[in-house]
């Protein structure tokens, strides 16, 4: 019997309070889990930073908790999680 893992191509919307120290706060739930984003763009507009990170295999149990763990951050005011293709791997 092999395992099996599921991945999906996500993307995540962050809307935050622009203020020093947001960026690595953002990348830390991916950091904790061990993922490393594919995409990264951030764009101040005015005293908001919109922050847009995209993940082109991410495992899908950890999609929510991610989104979660962003929502929980300090300044956040929204946070939009989408989901793309899921990816079947044996191990």
């Amino acid at each position: 019997m092999s395992d099996c893992a599921s991945f999906t191509v996500a993307r995540f919307t962050v809307l935050a309070e622009a203020y020093p120290g947001l960026l690595s706060r953002v990348l830390e739930p991916f950091a904790k889990r061990d993922l490393t984003p594919d995409r990264l763009r951030a764009q101040r507009e005015g005293e908001y930073l919109r922050v847009e990170i995209g993940l082109d295999a991410m495992p899908v149990e950890m999609l929510h908790l991610v989104a979660g763990n962003l929502g929980q951050i300090v300044g956040v005011l929204r946070v939009e999680a989408m989901e793309g293709r899921h990816i079947r791997l044996a191990a």
